[in-house]
């Protein structure tokens, strides 16, 4: 079957918006939710993409944006926030999308999740995503579980935020220096569901989305500032000392830039089962080096550092 009309939750965010632009280049009319329009002016202007500004948490709203499509896709994920917020945004919802599927017969379902999710995981993040698992798992929906690796791109908040402090401060302390990552580009996550959607072979699957290679978070900050021009030394904090400083930037204003639960997250590493990676065929993606597209937009923040990024994606 083809899934034409597709509703996708969480468009206007950082995966959303390279997965909307993939299901539109593929044929599909996207119907894209947001709280705010003016956050999804980057998909206004696609042809068959429809941005309406809408509740997804409200019941009678979701039932109206699910009915008439052929699949829903969920990306509705957040960093930080209490026991209740996390509750809120990775189960209550995934439920509820769950359910009104169920209700109004639309079969296909996509849904977001995370490496080191886990109903038994340290962190508030990783056991809400793991608890969204169990019950999508239990419904009798067509779905199909990703699990990426920290996602990097042009606008992520993870190489970009190193790289802007490497700018501002001489030395970069860091806890959870020593945690393993194996970051995923996020045109090889949009690419990874949008070509699940009508593949039958990934119903009723979870895959693990990450990248070619694995690095400790002290080499991806000493990276990222390099990167970016601004070479710098990664000072590892002794845990009691990174959850002061996490605690002191959950009452700084605005949304903080560590937390807490971010530190319990990294007691586990974040790598893909097994070693060396390789993605299932049928997702039809192939790793992409982080150097090949990081240097590029990490250059741009420096120019004295862009024609190396342009060498590294030549993969020279």
């Amino acid at each position: 079957m083809r899934h034409t009309n597709v509703l996708v939750i969480g468009s206007s965010g950082f995966v959303g918006r390279y997965l909307v632009n993939a299901l539109v280049a593929r044929g599909c009319r996207v119907l894209a939710p947001t709280r705010r329009r003016e956050r999804a002016k980057h998909l206004i202007l696609l042809p068959t993409c429809d941005v309406v500004e809408a509740d997804v948490h409200d019941e009678a709203t979701l039932e109206r944006l699910i009915r008439g499509q052929d699949a829903v896709v969920n990306l509705v994920g957040i960093l930080h926030g209490t026991q209740q917020q996390f509750t809120r945004a990775h189960v209550e919802l995934p439920r509820r999308i769950v359910a009104t599927c169920e209700k109004l017969g639309v079969r296909r379902y996509l849904h977001m999740s995370a490496l080191g999710a886990d109903p038994d995981g340290p962190s508030m993040y990783q056991r809400s995503k793991g608890e969204a698992e169990r019950l999508v798992r239990a419904c009798p929906l067509d779905w199909t579980i990703f699990r990426p690796s920290v996602i990097f791109g042009a606008e992520d908040n993870f190489l970009n935020l190193f790289a802007r402090l490497a700018r501002w401060f001489p030395l970069l302390p860091i806890g959870g220096a020593n945690v393993r990552f194996q970051p995923v580009w996020v045109e090889d996550v949009a690419n990874a569901f949008a070509n699940s959607l009508d593949n039958r072979a990934t119903y009723r699957k979870t895959y693990e989305l990450a990248g070619p290679k694995i690095y400790t978070l002290r080499e991806l900050v000493r990276y990222a500032a390099a990167a970016a021009g601004h070479r710098r030394a990664v000072i590892a904090l002794p845990d009691p000392i990174a959850r002061l400083q996490a605690w002191l930037m959950e009452r700084a204003p605005g949304e903080p830039l560590l937390s807490r639960d971010n530190l319990d997250s990294m007691k586990r590493d974040n790598v893909a089962s097994q070693q060396p990676y390789r993605p299932a065929p049928e997702l039809g993606i192939a790793p992409t080096p982080l150097e090949a597209e990081a240097s590029i937009y990490l250059a741009g923040l420096h120019p004295r550092t862009r024609f190396g990024g342009f060498r590294a994606r030549a993969r020279r």
